[in-house]
């Protein structure tokens, strides 16, 4: 009995130590998780020792938590990846982060690097459409841009404008000039598109504000006199009075006899001059040898030259010639024979220039 007695108080004993060993394990763990919990916050808040300067970086498309993490410490950006994904998953980030590149300032701490990949605030990149550039020089600048995707390079104009919706459609003139901008890795098509839409908002509100008495039937007409202008002239001021000249010139049956038209007819055989003999080359586009417009636009026109072609200004001008003065402006003429006083000034000073 008293064995009994004694074992049963050894074994309260016991039981009771456990206890105190369990609530002393238990106390430690939970000093320990409180400490970690504590750390851990701490370093979400604390400003990424690896980020001393601006770097971009980039997130794959279809790029995982983990992988995207691994790419950041391997960067030198991020020193804790493993605590980082599980405070992501935590706070249910895991599958909100957006492919793109990012510009990671000095000053982000985890938390808000976290918060910064998951905004879609990618870095952008500009692209620029020249006023009065061809379209084959925009695709020029399209396949050299490192940050566009040129899926179109090798397709024929026609094709893209085909995949632009816009079948049969001479791509000349088409696409507004602009700087654009743009997450690396958008194709040229897309860059097409927005540029294609541009200037058909553009067109259609110079033309719902045109003149009513103008000598052109479509909004198309008007895009080919606002490329003829824009390759006329850069003065924003005298692209009204240029339009004047063309649209007297159409009222009355004269032909344009404008040179940029000839030069886009010449193609690659235009050296820099145009001699006689091209002016004499029948060609769809030589305005000398043939009367009213030309059968497409020559150029991307600026906004400038889209109101003047649509709202010009008519002096009675009929004709126009440099004057040979740095600032690219012309002298405007009523008559053929003050015209040819112009011509002969011009020519004067250019070969005092020369000597």
């Amino acid at each position: 009995m008293r064995r009994r007695s004694q074992r049963g108080k050894m074994n309260r004993l016991f039981g009771r130590a456990l206890l105190r060993a369990v609530i002393l394990v238990a106390a430690l763990a939970a000093l320990v998780a409180i400490v970690a919990g504590w750390w851990a916050y701490r370093w979400l808040d604390t400003p990424l020792e690896g980020l001393t300067t601006t770097r971009v970086f980039e997130v794959a498309r279809g790029a995982s938590l983990r992988s995207v993490a691994n790419a950041l410490h391997e960067a030198g950006v991020l020193d804790r990846p493993g605590l980082w994904v599980a405070w992501a998953r935590l706070t249910d980030r895991a599958t909100s982060i957006k492919a793109g590149e990012y510009a990671l300032d000095p000053g982000l701490t985890p938390r808000t690097l976290l918060e910064h990949l998951s905004s879609g605030r990618v870095l952008l990149h500009s692209i620029t459409f020249v006023e009065g550039t061809t379209f084959y020089d925009l695709r020029k600048v399209l396949a050299a841009h490192e940050a566009v995707d040129a899926q179109f390079t090798d397709r024929t104009p026609e094709e893209m404008m085909a995949a632009l919706g816009a079948p049969g459609v001479h791509p000349e003139g088409q696409f507004f000039p602009d700087t654009y901008w743009f997450p690396r890795g958008t194709s040229d098509l897309e860059i097409l598109r927005i540029a294609r839409e541009r200037m058909q908002r553009e067109l259609q509100a110079a033309w719902d504000a045109r003149d009513p008495d103008l000598p052109l039937a479509t909004p198309y007409e008007a895009l080919i006199l606002a490329s003829i202008i824009e390759k006329e002239t850069a003065l924003e001021a005298e692209r009204p009075i240029v339009a004047g000249v063309f649209v007297e010139r159409l009222r009355r049956g004269m032909r344009l006899q404008t040179d940029p038209t000839v030069i886009y007819g010449m193609l690659d055989r235009y050296d820099g001059n145009i001699r006689k003999a091209d002016l004499l080359r029948d060609t769809p586009y030589n305005t000398y040898t043939r009367a009213g417009l030309p059968p497409t636009p020559i150029a991307m026109p600026g906004l400038g030259s889209l109101r003047a072609a649509t709202r010009p200004q008519v002096t009675g001008a009929l004709f126009f010639v440099a004057t040979g003065e740095p600032d690219g402006s012309h002298y405007f003429s009523k008559t053929l024979a003050e015209h040819e006083a112009a011509v002969q000034r011009y020519l004067r000073k250019l070969r005092e220039r020369r000597q």
